[in-house]
């Protein structure tokens, strides 16, 4: 299994990584989702490999919870 680990801006608590799980997960491609507020990281596990259209369809939806993904 392929993972993707990047930095969000703007996470800053337990609430912050369930809302990014909840928002991520429903993507087919993504098998599972981590968040970390402390480390502001997020480590995503796919069921494919990680393609320029899948990471611009994360930062989509993250952007829409008003969360930013770190290039």
């Amino acid at each position: 299994m392929k993972s993707w680990e990047f930095q969000v801006i703007g996470m800053h608590c337990g609430g912050c990584e369930k809302r990014i799980f909840n928002a991520l997960m429903p993507i087919e491609e993504i098998k599972n989702v981590k968040a970390n507020h402390k480390t502001g990281k997020v480590e995503i596990t796919l069921n494919c490999e990680l393609t320029p259209q899948l990471k611009e369809k994360v930062k989509k939806q993250l952007a829409e919870l008003e969360f930013e993904a770190e290039k």
